[in-house]
């Protein structure tokens, strides 16, 4: 029998770690992941956002993000961001 791995558990084993968040707008997010809910709402701490504008990307530090799991495309478990 095959292990299977289902989303969220793999989201679950991402909890402490770093996780870039590529969401559907010009945003992007590299943090370590604190928790999150059945719709992927999640919390960030020692958080990165990256903008994507014409000249490159505009970064910011901030300390903690709550992400709504609707406006998230994709997640990359230690991810350290697109620059």
């Amino acid at each position: 029998m095959s292990s299977q791995l289902l989303p969220l558990e793999l989201i679950d084993k991402c909890i402490g770690s770093n996780i870039w968040v590529v969401m559907k707008s010009e945003k992007e997010f590299t943090g370590k992941l604190l928790g999150f809910d059945d719709y992927v709402n999640m919390v960030l701490e020692d958080v990165t956002e990256y903008e994507n504008t014409k000249e490159g990307y505009k970064t910011q530090k901030l300390e903690q993000i709550l992400l709504n799991g609707n406006n998230i495309c994709a997640l990359i478990p230690g991810g350290t961001g697109p620059v």
